[in-house]
């Protein structure tokens, strides 16, 4: 099952789809299908399953583009994901110990929504993510027990202010505000009313997506009808993590106005993590021109931005070796398949990023960390909670 993103950079690689409008909308993957069994499969049929590698790069190769656009990344993910599972099958192991390699895991830190905006709220809100990191969980379901109780709170808050409208993509309360900074003083206010310290048990986590408002030069925030020079906007953002509990932000600015994210690296990078996501795609080559040009301290992984299992590893193992922090995540358009979570804890990233604390797809993959949790111990395995590597500071 391969995920699919409604906000998107423009340098990922293909999801095909059928485009015919009489079916599904045009949404149906039929060709790719169909190139599976007629072009992929004849390719890869014989190989050694454990060849991971070699299967991803035959796949690679006979696509022969570099974005994937002949067969399609959706379709090679497909066979590369299954490729993976059925290793793991065969060895008669928990997917996750396929990436672990006989290496020691543990749980990623959770980084869970409570409001969506942007494309996973028909533009609601500018901004795409209003989220929460638990900095001083202990274990999994400390984490899922603080995140319940502001979950709850903050849809308490949205009804009693008659904002709420319903759920987002993610499973993230639908708002209704007037302007962007409105949903984080409403998340620091839902954190202190469940009882927790903004801060210091909880930080803010934000996915500005700045991509999908940034237009003709200018970031232009729909909510307060602006368009800001990127200077301005810069100050803007500036203001938000100096004011406010935020620990981590991610796509701040457009994946081609690099000049910013180095200046918010330079002056934040130290205390704030700045995830790079429109502005990696998971991509190898943007991720290593992005650790030499400084321009971010954190890159976000999705399978489907690249299109294989191995590419992914490869990003992932780039980032660990030059000190960037890789965090996983989810697609706005998830299936019900907990993949990543084998991959957050079997490569031992510190974070996962699924989405919010309802829906089936996103349950799916926090429910999968505690069952991988319960096989360890069972196993007597100590496994450990990951802890955040930033922290806020007043």
């Amino acid at each position: 099952m391969v995920p699919s993103g409604a906000s998107t950079g423009q340098f990922e690689a293909l999801e095909m789809r059928d485009g015919d409008p009489k079916s599904f909308a045009g949404k149906s993957v039929c060709k790719a299908i169909d190139l599976i069994h007629k072009c992929i499969a004849p390719v890869v049929e014989g190989y050694d399953i454990f060849d991971q590698g070699g299967i991803d790069q035959a796949m690679i190769a006979l696509d022969g583009t570099l974005n994937k656009s002949r067969l399609g990344a959706n379709g090679i993910l497909g066979v590369s994901m299954a490729c993976a599972r059925a290793a793991a099958a065969e060895r008669e192991v928990p997917l996750f110990e396929l990436f672990s390699d006989s290496k020691p895991v543990r749980i990623p830190l959770p980084e869970i929504q409570i409001i969506g905006g942007g494309a996973h709220s028909a533009g609601s809100i500018d901004i795409q993510d209003f989220m929460i990191i638990c900095l001083r969980a202990g274990s999994i379901m400390e984490v899922y027990q603080i995140t319940f109780d502001i979950y709850q709170t903050m849809g308490s808050i949205l009804k009693e202010s008659n904002r709420l409208v319903g759920l987002a993509d993610e499973g993230g309360y639908w708002p209704v505000f007037t302007r962007n900074e409105d949903g984080i003083e409403l998340l620091v206010n839902a954190i202190k009313r469940a009882g927790y310290q903004p801060g210091i048990d909880v930080g803010i986590s934000l996915d500005l997506a700045a991509s999908e408002y940034f237009n003709e030069g200018k970031y232009q925030l729909s909510l307060e009808d602006s368009a800001m020079a990127p200077e301005d906007y810069y100050q803007l953002i500036s203001s938000w993590l100096q004011q406010y509990p935020i620990c981590s932000v991610e796509d701040p600015f457009a994946e081609r106005d690099l000049s910013l994210w180095k200046k918010l690296t330079d002056t934040f990078g130290g205390q704030v993590q700045i995830i790079g996501d429109d502005l990696f795609v998971t991509n190898s080559a943007r991720l290593k021109a992005g650790i030499n040009g400084k321009w971010a301290n954190s890159v976000l992984i999705k399978l489907n931005q690249i299109g294989t299992v191995t590419e992914t590893l490869q990003c992932i193992n780039i980032a660990l070796e030059n000190g960037v922090y890789p965090v996983i995540s989810a697609r706005s358009g998830e299936t019900e398949d907990p993949f990543i979570a084998h991959l957050a804890v079997g490569t031992g990233v510190g974070q996962l990023k699924v989405g919010s604390w309802s829906r089936s797809e996103r349950m799916v993959k926090w429910n999968e960390l505690i069952r991988i949790e319960r096989y360890l111990k069972a196993k007597q395995k100590s496994i450990d909670l990951a802890s955040f590597n930033w922290r806020y500071e007043a």
